[in-house]
């Protein structure tokens, strides 16, 4: 919005040139994110309190976790907030690829919302079945995926390290996309177990693909590098750099020990957020290493069921494996923060890549 209204000013008035630079707004727009988060959490947190929108905790988690029992949840709306508003300032509006993502985070977000919101109705840890969730959050994704493609959308999949290597997957790579869409906002679901574990992580992958969608929509950046050329991803680093002050502003609330749950509305459209962003930057398959994480984490889960199943035996202590080190012995902190690391290392072997083509 502010794009439009001001860089037409700077025929007139030099200062306003600035506006043309991505990397400005993206800049703007995490400030104008954490600002936006650190003003309005207090007052979201009090009217969650007042409306008694606490979170239920699960018999089968640790006893620990027991009290946090009442701790405010549904926080995500915070995030959606802090995420949209900026975005909407700072980036430009006549990039159909902005429009794609915030709406499909605020798909992702409302199918949490519900899940959130006939937790507190029941009472129970439970709101919608696994199956509805599925089918729901794949809606969302092939209906992100047709969208995609009707804009001339390369349907097309690259591989790191293997820069001659490319796949048309033609109508396929709608299934793909859903799939991605599906497994991230999943991920990042079962990620959120600790006070500030996956908003923390978020950070580290959001500030991670601002540089992917920056490259991906500069030509000559993209050359240089071999990487796909996406017209108008870079307006999608604006959003990125949203993602990135909302969830340092809501880390802010929600550090050990938390004031605030992000609860299914956060962590479903952070997911669901993460890969849109994969995909428009045509870093599909680099999304298993970026959100390495979130990966592991949720291997951890799949390792454990599948093998209580076969052989009646557990891997863990628990899963998620966060709660694994729980039992261990591991404090909260230190779990979160050598989590954090681990986080770190993806990022950094992720954005090496970009070199080893």
């Amino acid at each position: 919005m502010l794009y439009h209204l001001l860089y037409p000013l700077s025929e007139s008035m030099p200062v306003f040139n600035v506006f043309r630079y991505i990397t400005f707004r993206t800049a703007l727009a995490a400030l104008t994110a954490l600002v936006l988060s650190l003003v309005l959490g207090p007052i979201v947190i009090r009217t969650l309190r007042r409306l008694s929108i606490g979170q239920n905790i699960r018999d089968v988690g640790p006893e620990s976790h027991h009290a946090k029992a009442g701790t405010p949840t549904m926080g995500g709306l915070l995030i959606l907030v802090a995420v949209t508003i900026p975005t909407l300032l700072w980036a430009r509006l006549d990039t159909p690829l902005v429009w794609l993502v915030v709406l499909t985070t605020l798909g992702f977000g409302a199918i949490g919302f519900a899940d959130d919101y006939l937790k507190l109705r029941r009472g129970r840890s439970e709101g919608l079945s696994a199956g509805v969730k599925f089918a729901l959050t794949g809606v969302v994704g092939a209906t992100f995926a047709v969208v995609l493609l009707s804009y001339s959308f390369e349907s097309t999949l690259t591989f790191p390290f293997f820069k001659e290597l490319v796949i048309d997957l033609g109508v396929f790579y709608v299934v793909l996309v859903v799939l991605i869409l599906i497994s991230s906002s999943h991920a990042v679901n079962l990620t959120d177990g600790l006070d500030g574990l996956a908003i923390g992580a978020t950070v580290i992958v959001a500030s991670t693909y601002a540089i992917f969608t920056y490259i991906a929509g500069n030509r000559i950046t993209s050359d240089y590098l071999q990487v796909a050329y996406v017209p108008d991803a870079g307006e999608v680093t604006v959003f990125c750099g949203a993602l990135v002050g909302a969830s340092l502003g809501f880390l802010w609330f929600n550090c050990h020990p938390a004031s605030v749950f992000m609860g299914d509305v956060g962590s479903l459209a952070i997911g669901g957020a993460i890969g849109s962003v994969a995909i428009l930057a045509k870093q599909e398959i680099l999304l298993f290493l970026v959100g390495g994480l979130f990966v592991v984490v949720t291997m951890s889960v799949i390792l454990q069921v599948t093998s209580f199943k076969l052989r009646g035996k557990r891997i863990f202590r628990m899963a998620p494996i966060h709660h694994h080190f729980e039992l261990a012995g591991w404090s909260e902190p230190q779990i979160i923060v050598r989590f954090w690391i681990v986080a770190i290392l993806f990022a950094l072997l992720s954005l090496s890549t970009l070199k080893l083509r």
